[in-house]
């Protein structure tokens, strides 16, 4: 697949072939789904916690004699039914982690990055860098980059040169930058272009080609 490399202001400056391997790997809907649902629950904490009645204060003593009260028997100020008392079948803390064979979730990239081909959602820079950070600089790139589409910005490294990138995209609810290498299935079914310059492009090649 040739797609059109842009410079910052939207020019085309020239081509480049997208692998194959990569950008026309067959679509797999249910490996896709898999990898969203492996990633969305590793990301939970699964720290929730209530406490039963072996585990509220109180309790100890009756609070009134078994018979002759007119009242309902009780056994404890710590049993469910009192205000206060100890909490049945809630939740308890628990690993929500899944795994997933590595080769399944690249697998599930190829899918998804497949499709943003197909859409035209993929966009090459032959550079991306701004000269200060600003918020309205980069807004004003990916209004002439992406139009009003969300934009999911990858990005080769995390250095000097990528610092003004990612400080100016921040404040900006419709983009996120994101080192190439750290790609996920999460990210790209979120925003609707994928921009990257050819050097995030080496890096997606490097461990999915």
């Amino acid at each position: 697949m040739i797609v059109d490399v842009l410079n910052i202001q939207g020019e085309k400056v020239s081509t480049v072939e997208l692998p194959a391997a990569i950008f026309e790997a067959p679509t797999n809907v249910s490996l896709m789904h898999q990898a969203y649902v492996r990633q969305m629950a590793n990301a939970r904490l699964g720290t929730h916690k209530t406490k039963g009645r072996s585990e509220v204060e109180g309790g100890g003593q009756k609070p009134w004699r078994q018979k002759g009260t007119g009242r309902a028997r009780q056994g404890s100020r710590r049993a469910p039914q009192w205000v206060g008392g100890g909490k049945v079948h809630t939740p308890k803390p628990r690993d929500y982690d899944q795994r997933m064979p590595k080769k399944m979730r690249r697998a599930a990239l190829r899918s998804a990055l497949s499709i943003k081909a197909a859409g035209q959602g993929i966009v090459v820079l032959d550079e991306l860098t701004l000269p200060e950070a600003k918020t309205r600089l980069m807004a004003q790139a990916l209004d002439r980059l992406v139009g009003d589409a969300s934009a999911l910005i990858l990005i080769p490294s995390k250095d000097a040169l990528y610092e003004p990138v990612i400080r100016s995209t921040n404040n900006l609810p419709d983009a996120k930058t994101l080192l190439a290498n750290y790609l996920n299935i999460r990210d790209l079914l979120k925003y609707d272009k994928v921009v990257m310059p050819l050097k995030a492009l080496d890096v997606l090649v490097s461990f999915l080609g």
